[in-house]
């Protein structure tokens, strides 16, 4: 058998861009052959058939870096780690939207194949070592989440939700992109470890045009991760997209959008923290106050759990901003921790509205927990995660990282961090308090209640025990996340 060093023409390794191939070839697979295969159980199999090829990819990698395009893209045990988390992330939104698709009689190989493109874009971000390569990934992902956002096409609200993403993401794109020439009108290259080695000679702060490059990179990352005041799209495209493609878009952008920035702060600027951080601070405030707070009002659950995202945009950044190896494995942490959590959450959010979801309204929860238990129990740990209370995910995840911003002497930050997430307990427990300690009303009173499609109901039984197990022994995956830490200072 061919060693896998020797699988390579020249400048490209087949295993650098295995995993991203696998999902491509997949992805037009299940777009040509789907409409001849009988049932979209059959469909479902292949797309996590392929999922699983992509992750054995990606696992043989472990352990070696590998190169492709002469140096453009870079599979190293950080990329891995990543890959990883947007893997799982898919096939639980696959999961999830196997319910979708029969309940809505959506076409499924045109909505699996758009999640495998959205996923290889979302993977190539993370192995991107090329500021030309990283947009090129963003506009992939991206431009199959429009689509997904708006997969309900009668639906005015889908339209509008998708509309708006597709209008402020151009922007976000264009600054990106501006931002690209910038940096490469002050190095001469797009590559990022020639921008590394530039920056290593000249201080940002003494290189005007460089140091706007690299703000407007900020913007359009921040963006992609909801970060405020590049948020606006969020609350809006969360609550028009389907359920299962608001899961996706949670965890996975999310994911991506982190891992591109780590990179380019810890790999490109590691000399420089005392120049970004700032920026990313403020961000981070900013973030989890205006998240906190404004998702105290909603009445909408999916509208929450988008001013959740913001929120928890702000509690990763502060572990960006603590620009330290422990805050940035607790970011890593923490994006596979929020990952299981918010797919839990948005599953269970689907199982409660049921076809074309017309109860997301928190009132639509009273009773839950006599009506539906196992949903409305799963939901509660999926909660109580997001709020960070221990022993669940979330509450390692937030003491990684609030942990490092002390020791980074960011104490300030740290305390912000402790009260938005002391605020976020309120909106969390407030639908709790509805399930548990309130009677049916409504439809849920002596209605008939959909039973849990098996697709649907395993998604939950699998997020839920991840979200345990992460917080009973999350050593595991911190030690995994802090050997594949990119190049800190």
């Amino acid at each position: 058998m061919m060693a896998l060093q020797e699988l390579r023409i020249p400048g490209v390794s087949f295993i650098a861009v295995a995993p991203e191939v696998i999902l491509s070839a997949g992805g037009l697979v299940l777009l040509v052959t789907g409409s001849f295969l009988k049932g979209r159980a059959t469909v479902l199999f292949m797309s996590l058939l392929t999922l699983t090829g992509a992750a054995v990819a990606a696992v043989l990698s472990a352990g070696r870096d590998f190169t492709a395009f002469s140096g453009a893209v870079v599979l190293d045990d950080f990329a891995v780690f990543v890959k990883l988390i947007l893997l799982a992330v898919a096939a639980i939104s696959i999961l999830v939207s196997g319910q979708l698709l029969d309940d809505e009689r959506a076409p499924a190989p045109e909505f699996l194949g758009l999640v495998m493109f959205a996923t290889a874009g979302m993977m190539l971000m993370a192995s991107a070592s090329d500021l030309m390569l990283l947009f090129l990934a963003l506009e992939t992902f991206s431009l199959a989440l429009y689509v997904l956002v708006a997969f309900r096409r009668g639906r005015a609200d889908s339209q509008e939700g998708a509309l708006k993403y597709f209008l402020m993401g151009s922007f976000s794109s264009a600054f990106f992109l501006y931002g690209i020439a910038l940096v490469y009108g002050a190095t001469g290259t797009t590559r990022l470890e020639g921008i590394r080695a530039y920056a290593r000679e000249i201080p940002v702060l003494g290189q005007g045009l460089l140091a706007a490059g690299l703000a407007l990179l900020l913007v359009g990352l921040a963006f992609k991760v909801a970060a405020v005041p590049f948020h606006m799209w969020t609350p809006d495209a969360y609550q028009g997209a389907p359920s299962p493609v608001a899961g996706f878009m949670a965890a996975g952008s999310k994911a991506a959008g982190f891992a591109a920035l780590i990179r380019v702060l810890f790999s490109v600027f590691p000399s420089l923290v005392w120049d970004w951080r700032p920026v990313i601070v403020i961000l981070s405030v900013i973030s989890m106050v205006v998240g906190s707070v404004v998702a105290i009002v909603q009445t909408n659950v999916k509208r929450m759990l988008a001013y959740s995202a913001i929120a928890h945009s702000g509690f990763l950044l502060v572990g960006v901003a603590s620009a330290n190896s422990r805050g940035v494995s607790g970011a890593l942490f923490y994006l596979g921790a929020y990952a299981v959590t918010v797919l839990g959450a948005f599953a269970v959010v689907y199982g409660v509205g049921r076809p074309g979801e017309p109860f997301v309204h928190i009132q639509n929860y009273r009773g839950l927990g006599k009506t539906r238990p196992f949903l409305a129990w799963t939901l509660v740990l999926f909660l109580a995660s997001l709020a960070g209370i221990p022993p669940t995910a979330g509450f390692f995840a937030k003491f990684e990282v609030l942990s490092a911003a002390v020791s980074a002497g960011l104490t300030g930050l740290a305390v912000v961090a402790v009260v938005a997430s002391a605020a976020a307990v309120f909106f969390y427990f407030r639908i709790i308090w509805l399930m548990f300690f309130e009677e049916p009303e409504g439809w849920a009173e002596g209605a008939e209640q959909p039973a849990t499609a098996l697709p649907l109901g395993l998604a939950v039984i699998l997020t839920a025990v991840a979200v345990a197990f992460l917080g009973i022994v999350p050593g595991i995956v911190l030690d995994l996340a802090s050997s594949s830490l990119p190049g800190l200072p």
